[in-house]
């Protein structure tokens, strides 16, 4: 029984350490190559990221759960470096999540704002804030570490190798500033965009009493001219978006907020436990445990941040169609397919946020505009605008 867990236990790893790899991978190409799509600045930053774990820490962090490599020894500096590597960028993944929340926020709640504030440099300033604080922050955690050339296994190359009661002192930081901040800031953020689409959705519905009260006919010109254009108005498409539309945001905010608690939640509950508790000791099978459900954190963000976006998914149709030489056709059907199973969350929230914007417009609005502004849509600042057919 210990060895077949073992081994499952490995294939776990690889696998996870072999998704974040192509996914992150998949997901940067398709951002960098698409000149529209540079605009995820931060969505490219945490896709970089997420590839430099898996390239540097999920392997290591093979070698060090794994007791097929129990003989490996790391001298102190080898250890301090996998330590720095290790916190650095769990630091920077936490940080970019936050980032990558408040943007959401600006460019779907106020929309003109994002446009005229969300520069270059702004997005710039907001990388090298990650970078800075993440290595500030690993800094402290090297501070009273042994010097010389002593050695250890890799299994025990923790944090809690490190004497000294500074130790303590770093995990309440570290946990503060990587954890719990962030979490606040993911709570509030997505809480104010869900209110506020929630608001925005039931105004942009029509009202189901006018919808069923029958109004008497007439033989004039303006009449029938009215009749034919309200004929028109894609009523059945309004009513199912007020409600799906509604619990698809429930569901994807569940699911973004969830994923993120249920990867970092036990790695820092079981870090601040150990440095809170008296007498009780780091390292063994719960911190193993507990660090591969955060690493799985890297193979998950793709598909959360990168992947869940209509326009990233359909920029790599595209290229997908263009390896496999597929006719256009075949693309034209799978966008349209990706669109209607699970339309961009993003966009659907934009298009209800809208009408708070503009709500006395589109209350004035005459019959014939509301069809333009339906068949228009409400394109998101920052993403590819929808190519109408």
């Amino acid at each position: 029984q210990s060895l077949a867990g073992e081994v499952v236990g490995l294939l776990c790893m690889v696998l996870l350490t072999l998704t974040a790899l192509v996914a992150n991978t998949v997901v940067m190409i398709v951002i960098l190559k698409t000149p529209l799509l540079r605009k995820f600045i931060f969505v490219c930053h945490l896709c970089v990221v997420d590839l430099l774990s898996a390239i540097f820490l999920m392997p290591l962090g093979i070698i060090s759960s794994s007791s097929c490599f129990n003989r490996v020894i790391y001298s102190i500096a080898e250890c301090q470096g996998l330590i720095f590597l290790n916190i650095c960028f769990i630091s920077a993944s936490i940080l970019t999540i936050s980032i990558i929340s408040v943007e959401r926020y600006y460019y779907i709640v106020h929309p003109m704002r994002y446009e005229v504030k969300m520069t270059i440099r702004l997005a710039v300033a907001g990388v090298i804030f990650i970078w800075v604080k993440s290595v500030l922050i690993t800094v402290l955690a090297l501070v009273g570490w042994p010097q010389g050339n002593g050695a250890t296994s890799a299994s025990r190359c923790t944090v809690y190798w490190s004497p000294g009661a500074h130790k303590k002192v770093f995990l309440i930081i570290f946990s503060i500033a990587c954890f719990v901040l962030p979490t606040i800031i993911i709570f509030a953020v997505y809480c104010s965009v869900y209110r506020v689409a929630r608001m925005a959705s039931q105004q942009h519905a029509p009202a189901p009493a006018q919808a069923a009260a029958p109004r008497p006919r007439s033989d004039s010109v303006v009449s029938q001219v009215t009749i034919i254009t309200t004929r028109n108005l894609p009523l059945p498409r309004l009513m199912p978006e007020r409600f799906l539309g509604s619990n698809k945001a429930i569901l994807t905010l569940v699911l973004i907020v969830g994923q993120f608690l249920c990867c970092w939640l036990p790695f820092f509950a079981f870090h601040l436990h150990s440095s809170v508790a008296a007498g009780t000791v780091g390292g063994g099978h719960g911190e193993m445990v507990v660090t591969w459900i955060a690493y799985s954190s890297f193979a998950i963000n793709p598909f959360f941040y990168g992947l869940l976006n209509r326009q990233i998914r359909e920029e790599l149709a595209r290229l997908r169609r263009s390896c496999l030489n597929r006719p256009l056709s075949q693309e034209l059907c799978l966008s349209v397919s990706e669109a209607s199973v699970q339309e961009n969350f993003l966009q659907f929230l934009q298009r209800a946020s809208c009408t708070l914007e503009t709500h006395a417009s589109c209350i004035s609005a005459s019959p014939r505009n509301r069809l333009d502004q339906t068949k228009m849509g409400f394109p998101i600042p920052g993403q590819v605008p929808e190519e109408s057919s």
